[in-house]
């Protein structure tokens, strides 16, 4: 869908940035604020603390880590159950675990306890508190405050399952009242060894997302890719008065994610949805409070999803398409740049380590993807798809479309190698299998030509689709690359396995567990 504008009048919003539409939104509730008064107005002046003055005007980002807390009112600790527990990986998978959750009131000394055994939490580590808030951005939705806690564990052992629980003043997760809650995590091996990990886009809140995680934990994966659109807070995001920005949908998603994220690290990056102007001038002050994850992307500016890590033999890298796509500009360019010469200097690295076989990138909007409603984005294939060829990456998870499409090998926008169903790759030899897999719970899309997965192949010479130019202009395309696609709610499962003869083995498999695509993907002497 198009980016979210928090009711911003559309012929407006289509001309403004992130930054724009943030000040705007600033200057205008701002005014509200001071016209209702009262306690409306005492508790959204908090929210004009959170990144308020000269910062904003200079559009300069501030961690809402950084700034003063909503208003607090004193619980009884007690009362207040920790909820949406999601796990991520600091910079050093065999050694840090980021361990963030949220209370629905402001609690005292937050701390998450940790050990080798449920009744063993021998390790205290403070919580740092995110505090959020949002004012009523419409009639129909009150003013919203959340609290969100990241607690910092390192100095960890390789390949070791560990214990821990979440807890504050009043509420001690040792407690036994309390055991129940007890989740467990495992760190990276310190030498390669078999794992799986697991990947979609565009979640949201839904019976299917649901769904999708269930099945994504019966894999029993070492960790998690979302490639962006996280919650659809924004419900909409067609640039009308009539849109809604709902902040407590991230209250529902955390929750739901709760089931799976507590025990696989939860990885995620930024889609055009997880841009919310009101927060910060880039849009991404409320993904700063809600997740925490490796700090190692560009300098000195890093949007949240942009970072790496290495697990095993494999190495990720995580992007901002945001700021390259040609479709939705709001946010084009934020890095100045920046982000695609760290991208190079990255994949270099990456490659030069003769432990790491495989490289996987994931980012929201599709270098190829052939649906009626976004198909290709030619601001990624400009920027990014030659040092992804050049480094020769060997596989590229997507979002933004709400369905599985697969590509054959592809070089230089064309076909290198045909890929069926059950079919293999080599990044060196054949070139780069593109995946959109946005099939993760949200309203599906369509294609202009039928579907064509396992079970239920039909192969076509070509189809006929668009990519987005400059400008935001729609160009046609007839392609020939479109090789696997499924309408229908999805993920992918990627069993790794390391040796004189490494392969990644894909599978693609529906909300109910049936598979719908597989391939390998191996990789041959480095050139």
């Amino acid at each position: 869908m198009d980016t979210p504008r928090f009711g911003i009048p559309e012929p407006l919003a289509r001309r403004m940035s992130m930054a724009e539409q943030h000040e705007y939104l600033r200057a205008r509730f701002s005014r509200r604020r001071v016209l209702r008064g009262g306690a409306a107005a005492a508790g959204a002046a908090g929210g004009a603390g959170l990144l308020g003055g000269s910062a904003c005007a200079t559009g300069a980002r501030l961690s809402p880590a950084a700034v003063p807390a909503p208003r607090r009112t004193t619980v009884d600790g007690s009362l207040v159950a920790p909820f949406g527990r999601h796990l991520a990986f600091g910079a050093d998978p065999m050694t840090q675990m980021r361990i963030s959750w949220q209370v629905p009131l402001a609690v005292r000394r937050p701390s998450v306890r940790i050990g080798p055994g449920p009744g063993e939490l021998t390790r205290t580590v403070e919580a740092e508190v995110r505090p959020l808030h949002t004012p009523a951005l419409g009639d129909e939705l009150p003013a919203v405050d959340q609290y969100y806690l990241h607690a910092a564990v390192d100095g960890l052992s390789p390949d070791v399952t560990y214990y821990y629980g979440v807890g504050h003043e009043g509420w001690d997760p040792a407690d036994p009242r309390h055991l129940s809650s007890v989740g467990t995590f495992r760190t990276a091996p310190e030498r390669p060894a078999p794992f799986v990990f697991t990947a979609f886009g565009d979640q949201g809140v839904s019976y299917h997302a649901l769904a999708n995680d269930r099945v994504i934990l019966g894999q029993n994966p070492s960790f998690h890719l979302h490639a962006g659109d996280l919650c659809y807070a924004d419900t909409t995001g067609h640039g009308k008065k009539s849109d809604l920005y709902d902040a407590r949908v991230w209250d529902s998603f955390l929750a739901q994610t709760d089931a799976v994220a507590a025990t696989v690290p939860w990885m995620v990056t930024t889609g055009n949805h997880d841009m919310e102007a009101w927060y910060s001038p880039d849009g991404y002050g409320g993904q700063l409070a809600r997740w925490s994850l490796p700090q190692n992307g560009p300098a000195p500016r890093s949007a949240p999803g942009v970072y790496s890590f290495t697990y095993g033999n494999v190495g990720v890298v995580a992007l901002d398409a945001n700021d390259v796509s040609y479709e939705i500009a709001a946010n084009t360019g934020w890095s100045g740049g920046e982000q695609t010469r760290w991208l190079d200097r990255r994949l270099t690295e990456l490659r030069a380590r003769e432990d790491l076989d495989f490289v996987v990138v994931f980012f929201h909007h599709c270098a190829y993807s052939t649906t009626r409603s976004h198909a290709s984005d030619g601001g990624v294939r400009d920027t990014w798809v030659p040092l992804l060829e050049r480094h020769q990456v060997d596989l590229v998870i997507n979002g933004h479309n709400h369905v599985y499409e697969r590509t054959d090998a592809i070089r230089g926008g064309k076909t290198a190698r045909r890929v069926p169903v059950g079919g293999d790759a080599d990044a060196v030899r054949d070139g780069i299998v593109y995946v959109t897999a946005g099939g993760a719970g949200a309203d599906l899309y369509s294609f202009p030509v039928p579907d064509s997965y396992e079970g239920k192949v039909r192969d076509l010479d070509e189809v006929k689709t668009y990519h987005w130019t400059k400008g935001g202009e729609k160009d046609h395309d007839t392609v020939e690359w479109s090789r696997v696609r499924y309408t229908g709610f999805s993920f992918l499962a990627v069993e790794v396995e390391p040796g004189a003869a490494p392969k990644l083995k894909v599978t693609a498999l529906t909300e109910s567990g049936e598979r719908v695509d597989h391939f390998t993907i191996t990789r041959s002497r480095r050139q």
